[in-house]
């Protein structure tokens, strides 16, 4: 089966709201390929590692986190960018990306499977008051040790956790906001959670960690953002009756 691009595109915008957010990027279809789907291939982010893998599954398009045309970057479609849009191009593949929407989105974002794979209960936003927070805050079911959680998250996403103690106390109440999220620490602070996860982690993560008696987890960036854009993929296949493949490129960071 095979579904039109822009009903594609239309149903996806319905389900994601990225009008509703302030976004570093456009969301929604960002290079326009042939006129319809019937295979679709999923990432993290448009690599042409991605592009490549999409270009031999003869994919229609590619559903992407991390897609093109940030805010701050050079505009000029040179080097890289260029051979990633001119490898679309080519072979006539769309390319759609969701950034923000898909890390907040309460039942297939980022955040939200986190929470699935880690075993904790959302009890309601990292940023009080927003209806689109996109972190997290939630409570585990049981009070666990810190090694039992940095246990839990290794097994989880298959990566081991950057760890910073925040003193002797137990895990019962977490806060979390996947990707380049560390910054959010002082959200969860004000919270009074007793541990906060994110995929990246800066040098002044560890200092505000440490004096605010918070534990500290660091994920990995594209670990904690896998997830979102594979229960999106599988959705999208279930209601169209498409093709989907999700391709994971590794990624250390």
């Amino acid at each position: 089966m095979a579904v039109d691009l822009k009903e594609f595109i239309s149903y996806l915008n319905e389900r994601l709201e990225p009008e509703m957010f302030r976004d570093y990027c456009p969301n929604g279809l960002q290079i326009e390929g042939k006129g319809s789907i019937s295979k679709l291939i999923t990432g993290v982010t448009a690599s042409q590692a991605l592009i490549d893998q999409a270009v031999r599954e003869k994919a229609d398009a590619i559903l992407v986190h991390h897609g093109f045309f940030w805010k701050g970057e050079d505009s000029c479609i040179t080097g890289v960018k260029k051979r990633r849009i001119q490898a679309l191009l080519e072979n006539d593949i769309s390319l759609i990306a969701y950034h923000l929407p898909l890390d907040a989105h309460p039942e297939i974002g980022n955040n939200a499977c986190l929470a699935k794979l880690l075993g904790i209960n959302i009890t309601g936003g990292l940023e009080p008051g927003n209806p689109r927070s996109v972190g997290n805050v939630g409570e585990l079911e049981q009070t666990i040790s810190v090694e039992e959680f940095s246990d839990r998250i290794s097994a989880a996403l298959n990566r081991e956790p950057l760890l910073i103690s925040g003193g002797e106390h137990l895990i019962k109440t977490v806060a979390w906001c996947s990707g380049g999220a560390q910054g959010y620490i002082e959200k969860a602070i004000a919270q009074g959670v007793d541990a906060y996860l994110s995929g990246e982690i800066s040098e002044p993560t560890v200092h505000h960690a440490r004096e605010n008696g918070i534990h500290y987890f660091a994920a990995g960036h594209h670990a904690t953002e896998r997830y979102g854009v594979q229960a999106l993929g599988e959705e999208l296949a279930l209601h169209f009756g498409i093709q989907h493949q999700y391709v994971e490129i590794d990624n250390p960071v």
